[in-house]
């Protein structure tokens, strides 16, 4: 997914960088040939309950600087013929991409300026020394004037082996993802999302691809 940050509190860091970040990505992918393709998304409210919800995605899409709009229920079906709701919120900038691809094109880049890409390499133990830190693998060990810290689901845990003390904790989610047969591909043309629960921080989404 390269996602929009509709869902990010306007004005935050999270907004502000995945705004960018979507922005970005496109343009990498442009410049490098990556297959990509902004197909946009709609949000749909099915339940009365749910539409002032989806009223402040909108309006939060906007202070987001995001281009969305409001549609109704007979515009969703234009889009999507197969779907039954009350509204939607259409999201243009979202798009979808086959991140392995662009992952191997960052690896290719960094080692063309001299990286050296470590895999199945485990971090045990991070340690402070006079010139930064040392970083205790599985597969040896790494000296580093300094070290950032990108390791996603466990960032929380490589921190804590850094020495940090930090209140924040990540809390995974597993996700389901179905795939439709080819015969029944036509049911799908874009990206749906449900509103969000809000009182749950994930949301799920139906994918043509």
């Amino acid at each position: 997914m390269i996602h929009s940050g509709i869902y990010y509190k306007p004005g935050s860091l999270k907004a502000q960088f995945c705004r960018n970040g979507c922005q970005s990505m496109v343009e990498f992918c442009r410049q490098y040939q990556i297959p990509h393709e902004v197909c946009g998304k709609i949000i749909v409210a099915t339940q009365e309950k749910e539409l002032p919800l989806l009223e402040n995605l909108y309006q939060r899409g906007l202070q987001n600087g995001i281009p969305v709009a409001r549609i109704t229920a007979e515009e969703v079906r234009t889009i999507e013929p197969h779907v039954s709701c009350l509204a939607g919120v259409r999201v243009f900038s979202t798009g979808i991409v086959n991140y392995q691809q662009v992952g191997a094109k960052y690896a290719e880049l960094m080692a063309l300026q001299g990286a050296d890409l470590r895999l199945n390499t485990k971090v045990m133990h991070i340690r402070d020394t006079a010139d930064g830190q040392v970083i205790e693998t599985n597969q040896g060990s790494f000296a580093a004037r300094f070290l950032i810290n990108c390791a996603g689901l466990y960032s929380d845990r490589v921190a804590q082996l850094g020495g940090a003390n930090s209140p924040a904790k990540i809390v995974p989610f597993r996700g389901e993802y179905y795939e439709l047969v080819p015969e029944k591909r036509y049911l799908v043309n874009t990206l749906i999302y449900p509103v969000p629960n809000p009182a749950f921080p994930f949301w799920g989404y139906i994918s043509p691809k």
